[in-house]
């Protein structure tokens, strides 16, 4: 791995650290606001779709950074390579 490539690893790192901080904050925010609001006696959840969409992004964001990195693009690309010699 190269030195840009890194970079660009720990800046899209960092960025996805930030979006989980700000999901679970969101997210205990709006729990508490309706746990209070609704006094634990309706348990509808008032900004579910919101946070589902959040929820989703933030899986894939994981999912291209940890599972389908450089590393695995690479070894996929090795294995064509083999197989077309």
């Amino acid at each position: 791995m190269d030195y840009n490539s890194a970079q660009k690893r720990v800046k899209d790192l960092k960025s996805f650290y930030k979006n989980c901080m700000w999901f679970t904050i969101v997210a205990g925010f709006i729990l508490i606001r309706n746990f209070i609001k609704d006094h634990g006696t309706d348990h509808n959840f008032h900004g579910w779709f919101i946070l589902t969409v959040w929820a989703i992004i933030l899986a894939v964001k994981a999912l291209n950074l940890f599972i389908f990195d450089a590393e695995w693009e690479n070894q996929i690309l090795e294995e064509e390579l083999k197989k077309s010699k």
